[in-house]
């Protein structure tokens, strides 16, 4: 069974640090987790992750970055650790080793998982990094990630669905690459149909 996801990650040229990812599949089974140990001194530096990944991500003194991101990025300083915070109540917030042990048991509990994700290489390595090395990956745990444009490259490169709302949060990301590979799926039918 296909197995639909995305992460929203920092990166350096270096390492990969996961912020959050979220996880569906076809029978509409739901995870997300955002990952409590993520560099936020790093992130909150990063003004791109900042206006587009940490408005998603449960926050608190969320009213300090509302402020912030209705400005331009050179009007005033970026939020400080002591003023917005990763809200660590909400329930979606857990530690990396929680958030290994539940992407384990969500995948190993689907029948012949399938990884799919879009421009999924990073994807994919942010993924396999939550086990460690790769040769730590769990048995049963796919050794690669299928890339949906890949698939529409495949397909002659058609438009695909346009997210309507949610892009960056990895949950909203990860419903809507099952929209994308469902859109897929059509048009290769279509194409077969009319070949």
């Amino acid at each position: 069974m296909r197995i639909f996801y995305d992460t929203e990650f920092i990166e350096d040229g270096r390492t990969i640090d996961l912020i959050s990812i979220g996880i569906v599949d076809e029978d509409g089974r739901e995870y997300y987790a955002v990952n409590t140990d993520m560099p936020w001194e790093r992130i909150l530096k990063n003004d791109w992750l900042v206006r587009n990944v940490v408005p998603s991500l449960p926050v608190r003194n969320r009213r300090i970055l509302e402020t912030y991101l209705k400005d331009s990025p050179n009007t005033h300083h970026r939020p400080g650790l002591d003023l917005l915070s990763l809200d660590d109540t909400d329930i979606t917030v857990k530690p990396r080793n929680v958030i290994r042990n539940e992407v384990r048991e969500y995948i190993l509990a689907t029948p012949s998982p399938q990884l799919w994700a879009w421009y999924g290489a990073y994807d994919h390595v942010a993924l396999a990094q939550l086990f460690g090395p790769m040769i730590h990956l769990p048995e049963g745990i796919p050794m690669w990630t299928n890339d949906l444009k890949q698939q529409a490259m495949c397909l002659g490169n058609p438009t695909v669905p346009t997210q309507q709302a949610g892009e960056h949060n990895a949950l909203e990301d990860a419903r809507h690459n099952r929209e994308i590979a469902r859109f897929l799926d059509e048009t290769a039918r279509g194409q077969a149909a009319n070949a």
